[in-house]
């Protein structure tokens, strides 16, 4: 069960980095707080990578890792604007719809029906996203399915949960022409530095603002790490389908620091909310 605790400290490095981020970073635009993590992570990756044997590589690996790049950067990016705009609790717990979405592409790309625990875990995501924007105070029947639309990380998270259903298919691809360890390590040290060049280049960011707090800044690059680093170990121990459940109690643990670092509203329905989002995930996960 070895497999378990580190999954659980991937959930834990994810919820710990946005809401690090969230709380330290957010005076900042949101490409230069995607670029903070990614600028301190680097010299970690990099140096990660001399202690990762190099698998043989293919030309499969080499368009799907090209691939990896945009699919990662581009729904990245959008997450840190969501949770720049957004209280934690409404925004973190809209990644629970990428294993619904990754129903939908199997269907239209492979064929695959789900199977009944496939549309009860659907029914359930559907249900917490619902119970996630209940105000208990203003209740109305359609406020809730509204309130989505209203809350702009709301609508952007859902964006980046769409996106990584695509970018989660292609990234196990490379891996399996490659390995865990390689893969996690080397597409994070190439997205460092593409990103931050690109940044730079367009104008969008200032190496100056970014290496302002560096205590702070390396702790935001020490988690991003550890997350990606957990998240290799604990996969190469178990099923892909068993460690991606676990860590999506990422979900949890950002609502939970929602209400304790930054006093949001309506903990408790969003907590119930986002556990009813994590039971879907979970179902769609083990049923697959």
């Amino acid at each position: 069960m070895l497999w378990f605790v580190f999954a659980i400290l991937t959930a834990l490095s994810v919820a710990s980095q946005d809401a690090w981020v969230k709380k330290w970073f957010s005076h900042l635009n949101a490409h230069e707080m995607f670029a903070v993590p990614l600028l301190y992570m680097l010299p970690l990756s990099l140096g990660t990578l001399v202690f990762v044997s190099v698998p043989v590589l293919d030309p499969v690996f080499a368009w799907s890792f090209a691939a990896s790049i945009p699919l990662n950067a581009v729904p990245y990016a959008l997450y840190m604007k969501a949770i720049r705009e957004s209280p934690l609790s409404l925004t973190v717990p809209y990644l629970a719809f990428t294993p619904v979405f990754m129903i939908g592409t199997g269907y239209i790309f492979l064929g695959e029906i789900p199977s009944i625990w496939g549309i009860l875990g659907i029914a359930a995501v559907c249900a917490g996203s619902y119970a996630l924007n209940i105000d208990l105070k203003n209740w109305t029947l359609l406020g809730p399915l509204t309130a989505v639309f209203r809350e702009t990380g709301s609508w952007i998270m859902l964006i980046v949960a769409f996106i990584f259903s695509f970018s989660a298919v292609i990234g196990k691809l490379a891996i399996l022409h490659s390995s865990v360890m390689f893969f996690q390590m080397s597409i994070f040290a190439t997205l460092s530095v593409v990103m931050l060049i690109l940044y730079k280049v367009f104008g969008l960011i200032s190496f100056r603002a970014l290496l302002r707090e560096p205590v702070k800044g390396a702790a935001a690059g020490g988690l991003i790490f550890c997350h990606v680093l957990f998240h290799g170990i604990a996969i190469a121990m178990t099923k892909a389908a068993y460690m991606i459940s676990v860590k999506r109690m990422s979900i949890l643990f950002s609502v939970i620091y929602g209400g304790l670092v930054f006093d949001e509203d309506n903990i408790r329905v969003r907590f119930f909310g986002a556990l009813l989002m994590f039971g879907g995930t979970a179902v769609i996960l083990l049923a697959g």
